[in-house]
């Protein structure tokens, strides 16, 4: 993949830095460590904007935010959600077509089989509905158990996860966007997590609209991230930064590899920009 080089002429190598947050920023615990902190405050510190942007919500994100007094914009639900965290307001939000949703579940059962289902309702208390037989991961993020699936269609949705209960996350997607990718947006976010979402959004949606709002650019942007929900966002900054613990069709399209989220590999990236 070849971006441009930032603007000439900038003070700055990047004035915007996006990085997702679990599998990037966060390690497995979901801390950000000490060292990835510094590396962040240096670069802000030196004229930079730092944004986060998430597959998650913004109720599974704004614990977070908080923990890291975080007070700038955050792009949250794949896209669909920009959330100004200091005043824990949602500036914009885009919701899943109910209709178009059941229509393409109802084509991918067709093709698949049935699926297990959970859904994340629109709104700053928007909470996730867990269908039955869906296998939420441990962890601190609150879900509500739902016996009727039914029950995950009464009030409007951000978007809906999706699992199988024989094929992988790959093959479940592939199979969803072959039979309704007319239809639907259909993203893998993370290990169990096939996502369908309004038709064309994506992480560079939200993104590209927040990075309006702070006057920067995509050519004056660093994207971090390390799941195939992050390609778009790559494909809209100048430069693309996949983590060593990356999934492999993200790794094929980054600029530039790093250390794991483990290991501190946003704060590697950032202290050779902006510490060196």
């Amino acid at each position: 993949m070849s971006h441009p080089a930032p603007a000439a002429g900038s003070p700055l190598p990047y004035k915007l830095i996006a990085t997702d947050l679990d599998g990037t920023l966060l390690r497995a615990d979901e801390t950000v460590s000490e060292r990835t902190r510094r590396a962040l405050a240096a670069a802000t510190a030196a004229g930079a904007a730092h944004i986060v942007v998430t597959g998650r919500a913004v109720p599974w994100t704004r614990h977070i935010l908080d923990a890291l007094d975080y007070k700038g914009l955050a792009v949250c639900g794949q896209g669909g959600q920009v959330y100004h965290a200091g005043e824990h307001r949602l500036l914009t939000s885009v919701t899943l077509d109910r209709q178009l949703a059941g229509l393409a579940l109802a084509k991918i059962e067709a093709e698949v089989g049935p699926l297990y289902l959970a859904a994340s309702r629109d709104g700053l208390e928007g909470e996730v509905l867990v269908g039955p037989g869906y296998r939420v991961q441990e962890g601190p993020l609150p879900n509500v158990l739902l016996d009727d699936p039914a029950e995950l269609w009464t009030a409007p949705v951000n978007k809906v996860y999706l699992q199988h209960p024989d094929l992988d996350d790959d093959a479940l997607a592939l199979a969803a966007r072959q039979v309704a990718g007319d239809l639907v947006g259909v993203t893998v976010a993370g290990e169990g997590i096939v996502e369908l979402l309004p038709l064309g959004l994506s992480k560079a949606t939200g993104l590209s609209l927040a990075a309006r709002r702070l006057g920067v650019t995509a050519k004056e942007t660093i994207a971090f991230g390390d799941m195939p929900n992050d390609i778009p966002m790559f494909a809209w900054a100048a430069h693309g930064v996949a983590m060593a613990n990356a999934h492999d069709e993200l790794k094929a399209v980054a600029d530039e590899f790093t250390a794991s989220h483990e290991d501190d590999g946003v704060a590697v990236v950032l202290e050779r920009l902006y510490l060196s």
